[in-house]
């Protein structure tokens, strides 16, 4: 090594490890922090979201196939290729219930009811914006078994619809269904016409 190089090294190598120690403890800090704010045990430390997570455990979601989902599992993307997802999911949405969280009074669950049309909109639209990323964790390759549903599932792929265009209120309480479609061309929450 040329003797210049050797000095710039010996002059600038500390600062070099040091600024690459505090990348690594920044991306430590950032995906730890993530991750435990995705924790099932942090969503329900707010009191209004143990009701919805009663609701998981009594769903078919939950113990089906051995699996036990979380609140992350369907709320927040998962994986590196959508930590950009789960992290504004969590400054937006994590921010704005934070803000209801103090604001409300959900002591009991006929309080929290008259919320939850609203919360659930919410959700869907997420889920509607990420093309259901979250449902896709784990369904990957859905075959229904009638035909109906198949002909539902081919507009997946020829109409731009996802999951939760046609799969609402599965696991928590049943609310209004919505027009998510419509509801993205208008800016506001419009339910389903039967």
């Amino acid at each position: 090594m040329p003797g210049g190089m050797r000095r710039y090294l010996g002059l600038h190598g500390g600062a070099l490890l040091l600024g690459a120690a505090g990348v690594v403890a920044l991306m430590a800090g950032v995906f730890g922090g993530e991750a435990a704010l995705s924790s099932t045990a942090f969503c329900v430390s707010c009191h209004s979201m143990s009701y919805p997570a009663e609701e998981l455990k009594k769903s078919s979601h939950y113990g089906a196939l051995g699996a036990n989902p979380g609140c992350k599992d369907c709320h927040i993307p998962q994986g590196l290729a959508n930590f950009h997802l789960a992290v504004a999911t969590h400054v937006v949405d994590g921010a704005r219930e934070l803000v209801l969280e103090l604001k409300n009074d959900y002591s009991d669950i006929a309080k929290f009811d008259a919320r939850r049309p609203g919360m659930a909109h919410d959700a869907r639209m997420n889920l509607k914006r990420w093309d259901s990323v979250t449902c896709r964790a784990c369904h990957r390759d859905p075959q229904p078994p009638g035909a109906d549903a198949r002909a539902a599932h081919a507009k997946m792929r020829t109409h731009g619809a996802t999951c939760i265009d046609c799969h609402q209120n599965l696991v928590h309480k049943e609310v209004p269904e919505t027009d998510l479609d419509a509801s993205l061309a208008q800016g506001r929450r419009v339910e389903k016409q039967d």
